[in-house]
């Protein structure tokens, strides 16, 4: 196994999980419209499984919600996709180092994977060295028949480990925000959250 674990950098749009799941499926990281779409459609779909009480809102107003391209992804959208590709993904948390899998039982044959900061998603690739062009990145891998992609995800880890020694993530309990629009500042992201509702207010900073 030649190469490196590197991180791919997804740009801050509010759509960086749909980029950075259409970069590491497809080399392309301008899904997001797509992506979304494939979403909705699957939610509006089965609205036996994907009801109000699992979505946190209205069927239809998830669909309607998961277009808008100023809407951040998680949990529920990984999930479909990885159904969508047929493939496993593993999203790590820097903060924690946890890996979270999605697909894992469905016997998918292979996996990619993300890496989250506590806002923003990155893709993770394997690369020939670390100034490699773009173009050679290995973002898909094998998975075995013990459900491991083998050595890879030791340094897949070694990176996790590294960024969070270095602490690049954000704490979103208990980090600082500002309200770009009317300058308020709230700590951790559920204030925050509670403050975009309220006003319609997207653009937050992080300050100290």
């Amino acid at each position: 196994m030649d190469g490196v674990i590197v991180r791919r950098v997804i740009p801050s749009d509010n759509s960086c999980l749909f980029n950075a799941v259409g970069f590491v499926m497809e080399h392309d990281q301008r899904k997001a419209p797509e992506l979304r779409q494939v979403i909705a459609v699957a939610v509006a779909s089965d609205p036996v499984k994907y009801n109000e009480a699992f979505l946190g809102k209205p069927n239809s107003d998830y669909c309607a919600w998961i277009l808008n391209p100023e809407k951040w992804g998680g949990a529920i959208e990984l999930s479909i996709l990885s159904e969508y590709y047929g493939r496993e993904i593993a999203a790590y948390d820097i903060q924690t180092t946890r890996c979270d899998l999605y697909g894992q039982s469905k016997g998918y044959g292979e996996r990619v994977m993300l890496l989250y900061d506590g806002l923003h998603y990155d893709a993770l690739a394997m690369s020939p060295s670390d100034n490699a062009p773009v173009d050679f990145d290995q973002t898909v891998f094998t998975v075995n028949s013990d459900g491991t992609i083998g050595p890879v995800e030791g340094l897949v880890l070694n990176l996790v480990k590294d960024a969070q020694r270095k602490r690049r993530f954000t704490d979103t309990a208990n980090f600082t925000l500002r309200c770009g629009v009317c300058q308020i500042g709230f700590v951790g992201s559920k204030e925050a959250v509670q403050h975009a509702q309220a006003t319609g207010h997207i653009n937050f900073q992080e300050y100290n």
